[in-house]
């Protein structure tokens, strides 16, 4: 079985209107340390990001942080991450993130945290990975989102045979759970392809 050692999360530097939402990245940086998953974020100290970034660190758990340079002073480098990278750009911020993960994860956030969200999806459309990608609806945050999604598709713009492939659960607790399940159905279905009609 596929093994859950890293997960990206993807979320605001900005904590947000609301109090849940700084709960909701307590509770997932001290699941993902507690169960021993990598947090693969983006190297920030403020806001959300650096919320679950020093939780997971506060509860023994490993980070590692990928920022630009030019994003270094504007998001407070978190420097007490062991593993921190410092990219030329955010196209290769991206590339990094998405190579040392094993899924994603968008908490609530902004545009940047909508842009990152929806590249995997788009990714996932266009069959470049089968990652799991998990929105964590906190508070409906991402409803509106997900009602554009869907009309999208009621007006004919995400065909049949394109799906956008993502997971939506409301609370941060479900994330772990939800990530291994999906991670195990991907297994299967790939064992199921692989079998040869021969061997039916």
């Amino acid at each position: 079985m596929t093994t859950l050692t890293s997960i990206c999360v993807y979320c605001g530097s900005s904590n947000g209107a609301r109090p849940s939402y700084v709960a909701a990245a307590q509770t997932l940086g001290a699941a993902m340390a507690g169960e021993g998953v990598r947090l693969v974020y983006g190297g920030g100290d403020i806001g959300l990001m650096g919320t679950v970034a020093r939780t997971v660190i506060e509860h023994g758990g490993n980070v590692t942080g990928i920022i630009p340079q030019f994003l270094q002073r504007r998001e407070n480098m978190l420097t007490e991450v062991e593993d921190l990278i410092v990219t030329a750009d955010m196209h290769e911020r991206k590339r990094l993130m998405f190579e040392r993960a094993d899924a994603f994860v968008a908490l609530p956030g902004g545009v940047g945290t909508l842009e990152e969200l929806v590249e995997q999806m788009t990714w996932a459309q266009l069959g470049q990975h089968k990652k799991p990608i998990l929105v964590v609806n906190v508070d409906g945050f991402w409803s509106r989102l997900l009602g554009l999604i869907d009309h999208m598709r009621e007006e004919g713009f995400i065909r049949p045979g394109f799906a956008v492939s993502y997971i939506v659960v409301d609370r941060a607790e479900q994330v772990l759970p939800t990530i291994r399940e999906a991670l195990a159905a991907v297994e299967r279905r790939d064992l199921d392809m692989a079998v040869s009609p021969d061997m039916l």
